[in-house]
């Protein structure tokens, strides 16, 4: 398996809440039932630890993907086309960065 890493700020003068309410109610549900797709969870960025000092991105997306090409022919549907399309109204410059598990629960 496959996570899909998604980091982001907001667009200026963008309103958090209505970001969150979107994901909440189109984002997240929409991604989870993709067949290609084991798990989507959105966190909000809280500071750098240790610091107190702001984090370089507002949000964090961690998509599981179990098959990358069924997920890349899912995102490629016209329902996924206007879920991304709406992203992109909220999103500044998101950096997309597909990972490997090397461990999982190991001490």
């Amino acid at each position: 398996m496959q996570t899909l890493i998604v980091l982001f700020r907001l667009k200026a003068g963008t309103d958090a809440t209505a970001y969150e309410a979107w994901a909440r109610a189109t984002d997240l549900p929409v991604v989870r039932q993709l067949p290609s797709v084991d798990g989507f969870d959105l966190f909000r960025t809280a500071g750098l630890f240790g610091s107190g000092g702001k984090a370089p991105y507002d949000y964090v997306e961690m998509i599981g993907i179990r098959d990358i090409a069924g997920f890349r022919g899912d995102v490629a549907t016209e329902t996924m086309r206007r879920v991304a399309a709406e992203f992109r109204q909220f999103a500044d410059n998101p950096v997309f960065m597909l990972t490997d598990r090397i461990s999982q629960g190991e001490p």
